[in-house]
């Protein structure tokens, strides 16, 4: 197989030509390692690729039998390989813990070979860190892939693997897809277990999950990755057929919410509006019922729980710090960061129990507003992507924490909001702009229904097929 050929199969492609004997894991593991050789000089997604990806094993009979991955720098852990968070304070620091999703990883075949760039501690929605630089968006390398999932959604995006570890605390999957033209899912709370040292991140606001190129490896990756264990705090009633057998299922008649007026203080650009309502008639011709709604909610609810939970973050950054001998300083914190930290210092230790309220309350008014459809459809970002260097960045020293937090409640005003309910909710590339980069809209179903966002999203991918969109950055191809 040619490397131009490699990156025109995804996942289940490649998997099926493993089982079928048409070609090695290894033979694989070296086409990605070609991927990454050619285009990650220019697009900067991949921090460290393997020495030893060659001896990487995995199942051979799996699911993604034989098929390349890499992970994301920060939440799921590896034993014994580098994870550094994409800060200066974590460098060199290699966790002891392996985590249950590389273990399900492993067992449904996929060779993890590397790790992803990401803006420090996932704090932004941005592409870029002082410690790893800057990730380039694979359509326009001027622009921001994204994030927090930067460097995997570029790296999928660009070809070096069709699917990669990701994670989301607030959008951190589907800002990326957004940006860089990917299917990306952020499940139900509890749906992927964050065991065994991690199963209540962020009071269950952030999910681990994947970004990929294909709605059938989502669905396929949510086979592989479901499920709980012991300690789980969040379990879930499990699906009627495997998601991969929900893409051979009738979508049915659905209520269809339609978000056509902005969430927060940034103002929707008219080519995302455009792709919102052509995809709203689309659903229409369909046969769904489709209606407008209001915002279910303000976006200054958001950021006071971002600042509320800043207390005990400031607190478990403290103890990590003192417990590697490290200090939280100018010289180890972006500046951003540093001032969340210095703000969570000085809050009240009693501001942990107003997280918990703050969120119980969205989630009531959240419910009750989005109680009368099945689905919602809303863009999932505003506007395509944006110019690195913003003030979204946590590099960008001239915000104060109270000032970021409300600059990033009201750009990613429509994705947030979902961790805080745990409403399952996937990015999927359904328009391009003039100048052709990608727009995303966000699909959201009622909580633990992954299986309607399967169906609906196989149906859009069906209708209005992205597989013959690539960026400029490509692996294999001329550009």
């Amino acid at each position: 197989m040619r490397i131009d050929e490699y990156v025109q199969h995804d996942a289940t492609g490649l998997a099926s030509l493993v089982k079928a004997g048409e070609i090695t894991p290894l033979e694989l593991t070296l086409l990605a390692r070609e991927a990454h050789d050619e285009v990650n000089p220019r697009a900067n997604a991949v921090i460290e690729f393997y020495e030893d990806a060659e001896s990487v094993v995995g199942a051979n009979d799996g699911i993604f039998a034989g098929v390349p991955f890499l992970r994301k720098d920060t939440g799921a852990s590896e034993a014994g390989r580098l994870q550094e968070k994409a800060s200066r304070l974590f460098k060199g620091y290699r966790p002891n813990t392996e985590s249950h999703f590389f273990r399900r990883a492993r067992e449904a075949g996929l060779r993890t070979l590397g790790r992803t760039t990401m803006p420090e501690f996932g704090t932004s929605g941005m592409s870029q860190s002082i410690l790893n630089g800057v990730t380039g968006n694979p359509w326009d390398l001027d622009r921001s892939a994204g994030g927090s999932s930067s460097g995997s959604a570029a790296a999928v995006a660009a070809g070096i693997t069709p699917i990669a570890h990701s994670s989301d605390g607030g959008g951190s999957i589907r800002i990326p897809a957004s940006w860089c033209g990917l299917v990306g899912l952020n499940p139900s709370r509890g749906r992927v277990s964050g065991g065994p040292n991690n199963q209540d991140a962020s009071s269950g606001r952030s999910r681990e999950f994947v970004l990929c190129r294909t709605v059938r490896d989502m669905a396929a990756a949510l086979d592989v990755f479901s499920g709980h264990y012991p300690g789980d705090p969040f379990i879930i009633t499990q699906p009627k057929h495997s998601y991969r057998e929900e893409l051979s299922q009738p979508t049915g008649v659905l209520r269809v919410g339609i978000a056509r007026t902005k969430w927060g203080a940034v103002d929707l650009e008219p080519e995302v509006l455009e792709v919102v309502d052509s995809a709203a008639t689309l659903l229409e011709e369909m046969g769904h019922r489709v209606t407008e709604m209001e915002p279910p909610y303000e976006s200054a609810e958001y950021s006071r729980i971002f600042l509320a939970g800043s207390a005990r973050s400031a607190h478990l950054l403290g103890e990590t710090a003192q417990a590697m001998g490290r200090t939280i300083s100018a010289d180890t914190v972006e500046p951003i960061n540093l001032k969340i930290y210095e703000y969570g210092r000085r809050a009240s230790p009693f501001l942990t129990g107003d997280v918990q309220e703050l969120m119980r309350r969205m989630r009531v008014r959240v419910a009750e507003a989005v109680e009368p459809y099945d689905i919602l459809l809303t863009p999932t970002m505003p506007t395509v992507a944006l110019p690195h260097g913003t003030i979204y960045c946590t590099t960008n020293p001239t915000l104060s924490a109270e000032e970021f937090m409300e600059a990033d409640a009201a750009l990613y005003q429509y994705l947030g909001v979902l961790n805080v309910t745990g409403h399952p909710a996937v990015s999927l590339p359904l328009g391009q702009s003039s100048n052709g980069m990608p727009i995303g809209l966000q699909i959201v179903a009622r909580f633990g229904d992954e299986a309607t966002l399967v169906r609906v999203a196989r149906d859009l991918e069906e209708a209005r097929p992205w597989r013959d969109r690539h960026p400029r950055v490509w692996a294999g191809q001329q550009h």
